[in-house]
């Protein structure tokens, strides 16, 4: 097993000048050392079937939504490219993609859009009365 760890300069961190911190992230920095990433994970919400693999093995950039029971990315840079990767590999639906950056609003809109149910919730009681039996 290689070792993954390069030499990263802690004064780098320092050292960003204030122009590009005044423009929108593009995915394109590198984060505390991090390395530069072109793609974005996303998470197809609408096949996922809640299985939770992927929360399990990128815990910094999965998380179970709570109300939906499904998948959900909640960092970018959350984890190292290959952990994220294997995350991808061990879903057995396929519904986690690397995307471009620039694609990722229109995807969450087309998610809000989209009718998604939750999973594992039992329905909600009737809230009739039911007739008593003679």
């Amino acid at each position: 097993m290689g070792s993954l760890k390069k030499t990263v300069d802690p004064s780098a961190a320092f050292s960003v000048s204030g122009a590009i911190r005044s423009n929108p992230r593009t995915g394109l920095e590198p984060l505390l050392g991090g390395e530069l990433r072109e793609k974005a994970v996303w998470v197809d919400e609408s096949a996922c079937i809640g299985c939770r693999y992927c929360a399990h093995v990128a815990t910094n950039t999965f998380v179970i939504e709570p109300f939906l029971g499904r998948s959900r990315v909640i960092r970018q840079d959350g984890d190292h490219t290959d952990r994220i990767q294997e995350a991808i590999d061990t879903c057995p639906v396929d519904c986690i993609h690397w995307v471009p950056f620039e694609e990722l609003a229109d995807l969450k809109e087309r998610l809000l859009q989209m009718n998604i149910q939750p999973l594992g919730l039992p329905p909600k009681p009737s809230r009739r009365i039911k007739p008593r039996a003679n």
